[in-house]
This record gives structure tokens, C-alpha cells and sequence, in this order.
């Protein structure tokens, strides 16, 4: 499918969530640098280069940028380009159905219901930007039809720290196809990843959507009509004297949940686009090990500082200034920052967002 057979794209919003910290790659990710402001892949952060990939098809001016209060003038000075009124600050974390269920109503204030919304995560890498705008103009196209569009990667290997998407009948057999979603499926087990691999008939869950405002707020209030409500008495309130009361006194209030439970799960109207995209959702130090060039031991090799390394396999080695010197290790995280050192088994990099909580429990928030 190429660009030029697209329908027009000029009614398409593009929001971007961007909140949180990114835990588990600390202690490079703070509260102050979140992983989707670093440059850990590329010159460029994460979330720049989030923008890059879909600046080809949508103006800076219909990009939006979902994020939290500590996070908006980090952006904003992060983001020059983008117009500061993008930025659009939810007062807590609630998940993300609340908040791309309140960037749904505040589009509607101002858009027809056939326009459309597409959401994608900050702090993604994709290794062919081409073939992800194709699969998002298909998932334009699919959402346009009336349906709840996700991106699903075609597995490589038996990841257990993924969600899947089961494919059910075939929708659209060009390239990519697109299917209907038989069920999402939780991260699984080894066995059952290796399971779901060798049937050929599940996606990685990407996270990213693509739907029209109208299709979308239909589903909230048919599957979540107490969190439809509510967000409908914050969104009337919005540019009025009562907006920061209302806000107040009902965001917290609103249920915690991912769109994917609160709303996906649910649809029957939902599809998915099948891609191969060199997608990799950044999640550790181990996913980083995975996607970075190896040097001719399998180490990589991140940061300013140096390493000298003897008898060391299959480690990843950050350094901000000093030398770090390794004798006899293998498969390791080696992260050396001006304040905090972490050491731990590459097989255990999912767990540095416990040690965080650890960390914020016993109030040592200056290493946050």
C-alpha cells in the first residue's frame, strides 16, 4: 500500500503518551530524565524520535503529548517545536483509558466524530519507520470502517514480556492484512509463549490504536459508563469557571485502567493490523542488551565513560564518566551513574522497577 493511494489524513490526530518514569531502566531514568527523554538509542530521545516517524504523515501542529504534571515543562523544553497547548496534562495516573478517554472528549469539542485518533507510546523503538507508516495508515483506513484498530508485531522469538493478540478472520488480506481479534492474550509463561509462536496465529500487543472519536466514545459509554460520565462532566467543564473544581473533585475519583482491559478486551468491533516492524518496547536493560550492537565478546558497550573488560561475555556495561573495569563476568547489567551503581543478572533486568519501589519505601527519593 503506498502513500500516495491513502484517503486523506488531514482529519488525523496523533497523541503520544509520555508519562511516567521508566522505572525499570534506572538508575540512568529518573524522575527528572524519564526514558523517553534519553538518548539511549540513537541521537535522538525516544519520544523525538516518536515524533520523527510519524511527522511524514501528520503536522507537528495535530501531534498531542499525553503526560503527568511533573513531566509538562520537561517536554515543553524537550519539545520546542511543539505548540505548548499539545501538551495535555492529566492530574494522576489513572491508566490509559481515562486519559485517552479524556483526549477523546476534549477532540470532540472541536472535531466531527469520523475524525481520527491514533495513540502511541513515547518510548518504543522501531527499526522500519516506513513499514510502521504503512501499518498505521492501514489502521487509519480499518478504523475509518468503524473499528477499534490495534498494531500487532509478528513474533520472533517466545517473548514473556509482551502481551498477545490472538488473530481471528481475516478482514483485509492486502499488505499488511488485518484481522479481527479473536482475544488478547497476558504475558505468558515460556511454555505458553513457545506455544503461541509456533502457531503462527498471534502478534506482539504493540499498544498502539488508531479509532474515530465517535467509535471510541461509543465504546466507553457502552463498556465503561461510570468512567464515561465522568470524564463527560470534566470534559463540559473544560474552558469554564468550574474546570479546575470539576477536575478536581472527579479525576480522582475515576477507576484505574488500561484502554486495552477497560475497552479492547470488551469490543467486538476490534481488529488488528499484522506487521513486521523491528519493534521493540524498551522496557529494561535486557530489552536494550537485545536491540544495541554487540562488540566481538557480546557485550555492549553504553555511555561517555570507558570500559576495559577482561574474560567478560555477553554484558551490558553503562558508564557515564569513569572507567569500569570487568575480570570473568558474564551475562550481567553493569549501570554506573554519577550517584547510584547497579549490578545484577541480565536475566533479572524486569525486576529494577521493584528495587525502585524499595528505593521510594525507604525514602530515598534523592536517588529518584
Amino acid at each position: 500500500m503506498s502513500l500516495q493511494t491513502i484517503q486523506s489524513v488531514d482529519d488525523v490526530y496523533v497523541c503520544i503518551l509520555a508519562g511516567g518514569s521508566g522505572t525499570r531502566l534506572w538508575p540512568l531514568s529518573r524522575q527528572q530524565t524519564p526514558k523517553q527523554l534519553l538518548n539511549v538509542v540513537g541521537n535522538r530521545s525516544m519520544l523525538q524520535q516518536t515524533i520523527d516517524r510519524v511527522l511524514p504523515l501528520v503536522p507537528i501542529e495535530r501531534i498531542l503529548v499525553l503526560t503527568d504534571p511533573e513531566h509538562v515543562d520537561l517536554i515543553a523544553a524537550h519539545l520546542p517545536e511543539l505548540p505548548k497547548d499539545n501538551i495535555y496534562c492529566e492530574p494522576s495516573a489513572r491508566g490509559t483509558a481515562p486519559a485517552l478517554g479524556l483526549t477523546a472528549f476534549r477532540l470532540r469539542r472541536k472535531l466531527p466524530g469520523n475524525a481520527v485518533m491514533v495513540s502511541l507510546h513515547a518510548d518504543h523503538i522501531i527499526q522500519f519507520p516506513e513499514r510502521f507508516r504503512t501499518a498505521l495508515l492501514t489502521a487509519i483506513n480499518t478504523a475509518r470502517e468503524g473499528y477499534l484498530v490495534t498494531i500487532g508485531v509478528i513474533p520472533h522469538h517466545p517473548e514473556t514480556g509482551y502481551g498477545y493478540i490472538e488473530r481471528g478472520k481475516l478482514l483485509n488480506g492486502e499488505q499488511p492484512p488485518v484481522y479481527r481479534i479473536a482475544q488478547f492474550r497476558e504475558k505468558p509463561p515460556l511454555e505458553l509463549a513457545r506455544e503461541y509462536l509456533a502457531s503462527g496465529l498471534y502478534d506482539w500487543n504493540t499498544g498502539y490504536f488508531a479509532w474515530t472519536l465517535d467509535a471510541i466514545l461509543t465504546a466507553f459509554e457502552q463498556y465503561q459508563p461510570t468512567i464515561y460520565a465522568q470524564l463527560s462532566a470534566i470534559a463540559a467543564a473544560i474552558g469554564s469557571a468550574d474546570e479546575a473544581a470539576v477536575l478536581a473533585t472527579t479525576w480522582g475519583y475515576i477507576e484505574r485502567t488500561t484502554i486495552d482491559v477497560g475497552i479492547m478486551e470488551h469490543a467486538t468491533n476490534a481488529a488488528v493490523v499484522s506487521s513486521d516492524l523491528g519493534w521493540n518496547d524498551i522496557g529494561s536493560w535486557a530489552s536494550l542488551y537485545d536491540i544495541l550492537p554487540h562488540d566481538f565478546n557480546d557485550n555492549v558497550i553504553m555511555g561517555d565513560g570507558e570500559h576495559y573488560e577482561i574474560d567478560t561475555q555477553n554484558c551490558l556495561v553503562y558508564s557515564d564518566k569513569r572507567l569500569v573495569v570487568s575480570l570473568g563476568l558474564q551475562d550481567l547489567v553493569i549501570v554506573d551513574t554519577d550517584d547510584a551503581l547497579l549490578v545484577l543478572p541480565r536475566d533479572q533486568a524486569q525486576q529494577v522497577s521493584e528495587l525502585v519501589k524499595q528505593l521510594r519505601q525507604h525514602k530515598m527519593t534523592n536517588y529518584l
